[in-house]
């Protein structure tokens, strides 16, 4: 009869949907082991039940069994081996006791429902785990994004943390509930302005979430005239969340004093989120999107042109050589440095307008001690602000806060 205990995985449609060779085994089986809902499955059987609760007494009582010959079925859900009992079972039962029969998983029932191929996704299970490999995930802006829930950490919950956490993603959200039962299998589809319907929907506890990246439509015209969220710029693929933040990005408007109309420059631009602020808050002024990568200055192409923002001209190269031709400034903006900072301040104090402001944006000790003993030797008269913001986010029924990266800016004037 082979190995003595069998670890068999059921879908929700029972033993009609497993092959004959499996139901033959769950037969001849002694001892049939699994939770209430699994053994359910097997009414008429004679063999002994043992109901899997407290899993290390379960495991205990399996092992006097054995040494008493008794032939033993473990029933569990999908692929045993695949977020499932197989890994405790081969933690306390030599290998070559241990035989498993696999079903098709939950997950793989949910993309072939959805008709995705699953290969590439990131599967995430949160069935009593912690969400932080989720939080990192969504702020990674991943592609495909597969989620094996449980009753508190829900498709609600999921769906809750997401807006929270004001992404720069759009995502399709899917919910696949009770797969595998002819009765009660059910397929939600939910698009991004339908998220907080998500919200307020009742799904089973056998739930399944998956997640599709989507490229987001903006209307500028529905736009504030400042502080745009994060996830309104198209931002680099593997790195979505870098950007200056939004709440930082009000502070860096505050201290520029912009006074349009004016020149003014953006070094180490990024996505262009701050240079983009600056153009449409004041559409009188020039801005200079100054940016060293060709993905940044196609990135900061495509949110003006999304943004419907004119008087923004990017110049893609290297601080400070690249900023020999461009207009004298009234306000410079220093967001990324490139490894020249002391070269770029050189360089921006003799270019400056008389009456100008220069605010850089510091996430660096190292950096900070080189602008502070820069600004002394020049004689500059500076001030310092400190930004460390943190964003709510909800884990279950809880709320904590979610801490950004600190960051310093200092402003200094050309009186």
């Amino acid at each position: 009869m082979g190995n003595p205990l069998k670890v068999i995985g059921i879908g929700l449609d029972g033993l009609v949907g497993l092959g004959e060779i499996v139901r033959e085994k769950i037969a001849q089986a002694t001892v049939l082991v699994g939770s209430e809902r699994h053994l359910s499955y097997v009414v008429e059987h004679s063999a002994k039940r043992l109901v899997l609760g407290d899993f290390l007494a379960a495991v205990t009582e399996m092992e006097v069994l054995l040494q008493q010959g008794e032939e033993i079925v473990i029933l569990v859900s999908g692929d045993p081996l695949f977020f499932g009992l197989g890994r405790l079972l081969l933690e306390r039962f030599p290998a070559e006791k241990l035989s498993f029969y696999s079903h098709p998983s939950s997950l793989q029932l949910a993309f072939s429902r959805i008709k995705q191929p699953w290969q590439d996704a990131q599967i995430i299970s949160i069935h009593g785990r912690s969400l932080e490999p989720l939080i990192t995930a969504l702020q990674q802006g991943r592609e495909k994004i597969a989620i094996l829930t449980d009753p508190q950490n829900s498709p609600q919950t999921i769906a809750h943390i997401y807006l929270q956490l004001d992404l720069p993603i759009d995502y399709r959200f899917w919910v696949c509930e009770n797969l595998g039962d002819p009765l009660n299998e059910r397929v939600h589809c939910f698009e991004r302005t339908e998220i907080k319907e998500l919200i307020n929907e009742h799904f089973s506890s056998l739930s399944i979430m998956i997640l599709l990246r989507e490229k987001r439509v903006i209307k500028p015209q529905n736009l504030p005239l400042f502080g745009l969220k994060d996830e309104l710029f198209h931002s680099f693929a593997d790195r979505p969340g870098l950007m200056t933040k939004r709440e930082i990005r009000i502070q860096i408007l505050g201290e520029l004093e912009l006074s349009p109309p004016q020149i003014i420059w953006d070094i180490g631009a990024g996505t262009g989120s701050v240079s983009l602020e600056i153009a449409r808050l004041c559409p009188t002024s020039r801005v200079y999107a100054i940016e060293k990568t060709a993905i940044g200055i196609t990135l900061i192409e495509d949110n003006a042109k999304t943004l419907k923002v004119s008087n923004l001209q990017t110049v893609y190269g290297n601080a400070p050589t690249i900023l020999q031709e461009l207009p004298s400034p009234d306000r410079i903006f220093i967001g990324g440095s490139g490894g020249n900072l002391l070269d770029i301040l050189n360089h921006c104090q003799t270019k400056l307008n008389p009456g100008g402001r220069i605010v850089l944006a510091l996430a660096t000790l190292e950096h900070l001690n080189q602008a502070i003993t820069w600004l002394k030797e020049q004689h500059w008269r500076y001030h310092l602000l400190q930004v460390q913001i943190s964003r709510s986010v909800s884990i279950a029924e809880l709320t904590r806060f979610l801490p950004l990266n600190p960051v310093t800016l200092i402003s200094f004037n050309n009186i």
